[in-house]
C-alpha cells in the first residue's frame, strides 16, 4: 500500500503513516528497509505492508519513495 509519513517522534524512533485507504498506521524504526529513521521522513511517501494487531493498524516493510 502507499501512504505518505504524517508525524515523526523522534525521541521515541516510531511515527504515523496516513494509507491511501485514509487511515493511520503507527510504525516503528525497524519496520524501515531502505532508510535511516530522522525526522525527514515526514512528508515523504512510502510503500508499505498494512497489519492489523491486537493494539491496532500497524505499518511493516516500508521503503521510502
Amino acid at each position: 500500500m502507499k501512504g505518505k509519513v504524517v508525524r515523526v517522534l523522534g525521541d521515541k524512533y516510531f511515527g504515523f503513516i496516513k494509507g491511501e485507504d485514509n487511515k493511520e498506521y503507527f510504525f516503528h524504526y525497524t519496520g524501515l528497509k531502505n532508510e535511516d529513521f530522522n525526522q525527514a521522513l515526514e512528508g515523504r511517501v512510502v510503500d508499505f505492508e498494512p497489519t492489523n494487531t491486537s493494539k491496532g493498524l500497524r505499518a511493516e516493510d516500508i521503503y521510502v519513495s
